[in-house]
């Protein structure tokens, strides 16, 4: 064999192996955006379902002041059920409804002095508080991880692996309150 055949030789079998290194390399970091993704999904999941909860305490709470707690309290246990297999596009729809929810509780409690200054409704508010916090972390780890995935997705040569491999774009979670929102009003 000649010197230019094995210089030839050993330059395919380098770029070969850098070729390879690249694609188990992205591939992995694919894996492991995913599962990231998953991961912080399932713990949006708990503390949304902690969410759930906490309203349903809040409703037994309130339920001698307001008229429609047995449809509130229906509605958050199915909520509560669909929450372990939602997608984040069923995640956000749940989002906006427990908002909802949850924002015609506050109305019931401002509507009531006595209720407003009870310990156990401002436990239940201080808790609820603490969970809309914990979900918004979540929601934005979640977000950025699915960010650095989709941007994989779509990049080269990044891009090439994820057509390879099957790898489409991730939904965001687009959970919280726009400032366009305003809080519901309620009248008994």
């Amino acid at each position: 064999m000649d010197l230019t055949g094995l210089i030839v030789g050993v330059i395919v079998v380098v770029v070969v192996i850098v070729l390879a290194a690249y694609y188990f390399r992205t591939y992995n970091r694919f894996q492991t955006l995913r599962n990231a993704a998953d991961a912080t999904l399932g713990q949006i999941r708990v503390a949304v379902r902690k969410r759930l909860d906490l309203i349903g305490q809040l409703v037994d709470t309130v339920k001698s002041y307001a008229k429609f707690e047995r449809e509130v309290l229906e509605k958050v246990t199915a909520m509560r059920t669909s929450v372990g297999r939602a997608s984040p596009e069923e995640l956000n729809k749940i989002e906006r409804e427990t908002r909802s929810i949850l924002g015609r509780l506050i109305a019931v409690v401002e509507a009531y002095p006595d209720l407003k200054t009870s310990q156990a409704v401002g436990q239940l508010m201080q808790a609820i508080r603490e969970i809309e916090d914990e979900i918004a972390r979540h929601r934005y780890t979640f977000n950025n991880i699915v960010q650095q995935y989709n941007t994989m997705v779509d990049t080269f040569p990044s891009k090439i692996v994820a057509q390879m491999n099957g790898f489409r774009k991730l939904p965001y979670l687009e959970l919280g309150v726009s400032e366009r929102e305003e809080r519901p009003h309620i009248e008994f």
